[in-house]
């Protein structure tokens, strides 16, 4: 490699659309001369060396980080993260990008958000912490209906539960406790007021000290048009200059990440990596509804479609302590990620579906002047030489242009040439802007 530019191999934990954007990211910088991935998926596989692991088993995965000793180990999901990779890797002198288990407890424990956030004054619905069923019977009382019931542990965007009545939400969560609603029993649980209002998904670069605005974008949840029917993984995501004012940017960076970075510090677990703030935009003012404590899945394939900063800086700026001389920068203009999920998501559904593509998947892949387009893959296979879905959502079919319209309209071109038996998406990603945007 050319001279003052570093040969630098760098490692992705995960197997998901969001780990197909951070490696490709990965493979445009100069910086970088090779990209791991494990586990990996179909698509990742095009463009990086794919490992078997495990990313329940921490053993497991800090072994493969130690077989490969890359400069960088870059952590995707959430459930590595709990368990604690990321102090694992410290532990050895490995450089390693994400929050500590510590430090994660901001996604991985509702109960701990909700108080962290009372304590450090950062703006949240009115909620009670529930450890019985008959503290919930009792608590309810201060809530209105509709009240939201949420595990306190993840449960990959499926432990919220929206309660028309108090009977429901008692029902919920008995069933919680139980086990029968998520696989396994919950020891606490968050009541919580219901919050009307537009959400909008805030992600800040925090290196323990400081707290740098990166991008906004939308997620749509729900598996059914028009925002209906049960909340999935996410269903699409777009990222656009006009979701919020340069105003509130700057208010949401200091009242809300610069209070999470600073009250972190202050509890002796300084919040390293990336701040993912799921805001409802209410009449009183913004709220938080969640933090999550890594990239989000798929916002971060739309983000860093519009990215122009190499990635790279980023971590860097992160594990180095240097994200207040960080600028993120975004090409002008709209992105978004459409999702073709199997038949049945987020219900039960089938895997090994052969996916079929007009000139292949990697065809629909373009740069030109209308846009770029991107297919990453969720969860996706190879078997016997063909590519098959191997998950609930299988492509994220991306694309940047000049304006959101622009975007949805090669994004949804690129997914009339694609199919697979069962396969469902949504047809109205980005619809409550278009609305704005159309009067």
């Amino acid at each position: 490699m050319g001279e003052g530019v570093e040969d630098m191999k760098v490692l992705v934990i995960g197997g998901g659309g969001r780990e197909h954007a951070l490696v490709w990211a990965l493979g445009k910088s100069a910086r970088v001369s090779e990209v791991v991935c494990a586990p990996g998926n179909g698509g990742i596989a095009a463009m990086a060396r794919c490992l078997a692991v495990d990313v329940n088993d921490l053993a497991a995965m800090v072994a493969v980080v130690e077989a490969e000793r890359p400069g960088l180990t870059v952590v995707g999901p959430e459930v590595p993260l709990s368990l604690g990779i990321v102090d694992a890797l410290q532990e050895r002198g490995l450089r390693v990008f994400g929050p500590t288990q510590a430090a994660a407890m901001l996604e991985s424990s509702k109960a701990f958000a909700k108080e962290f956030m009372r304590r450090n004054d950062i703006p949240t619905a009115e909620y009670a912490v529930c450890r019985t069923l008959d503290e919930v019977r009792e608590e309810l009382a201060r809530f209105s209906v509709p009240v939201v019931v949420k595990a306190d542990g993840l449960a990959a965007g499926k432990g919220v539960v929206i309660c028309a009545t108090h009977a429901e939400a008692v029902e919920t969560a008995a069933q919680m406790f139980s086990g029968a609603l998520l696989g396994s029993a919950v020891e606490e649980l968050v009541l919580e007021e219901f919050l009307e209002g537009e959400e909008v998904s805030f992600f800040a670069l925090c290196d323990g000290s400081h707290a740098v605005a990166m991008a906004m974008a939308q997620d749509h949840k729900r598996v059914g048009e028009g925002d209906t029917g049960p909340n999935t993984g996410g269903m699409g995501a777009y990222s656009t200059d006009g979701l919020v004012d340069g105003a509130m940017r700057e208010w949401m960076t200091q009242r809300v990440a610069q209070r999470v970075v600073d009250g972190m510090r202050a509890q002796g677990e300084p919040f390293r990596g990336i701040l993912f703030c799921g805001m409802m935009m209410t009449a009183r003012g913004p709220m938080v509804l969640e933090f999550n404590t890594r990239f989000g899945d798929p916002e971060t394939q739309a983000m860093l479609l519009r990215m122009e900063t190499d990635v790279m800086e980023l971590f860097d700026a992160s594990i180095d302590g240097t994200a207040e001389r960080l600028e993120v920068k975004m090409k002008p203009g709209a992105s978004v990620c459409v999702i073709a999920a199997s038949g049945g998501y987020p219900g039960a559904y089938r895997s090994g579906k052969v996916i079929h593509a007009v000139g292949g998947l990697a065809g629909l892949n373009a740069v030109d002047g209308r846009g770029e387009v991107f297919v990453f893959h969720s969860g996706t296979a190879l078997k016997d030489g063909e590519l098959v879905s191997a998950g609930g959502r299988v492509l994220g079919v991306t694309a940047a242009a000049g304006d959101l319209e622009g975007a949805l309209e090669l994004a949804y071109g690129a997914l009339g040439k694609i199919s697979f038996d069962g396969m469902q998406y949504r047809r109205d990603i980005g619809w409550r802007a278009l609305a704005k945007e159309r009067g």
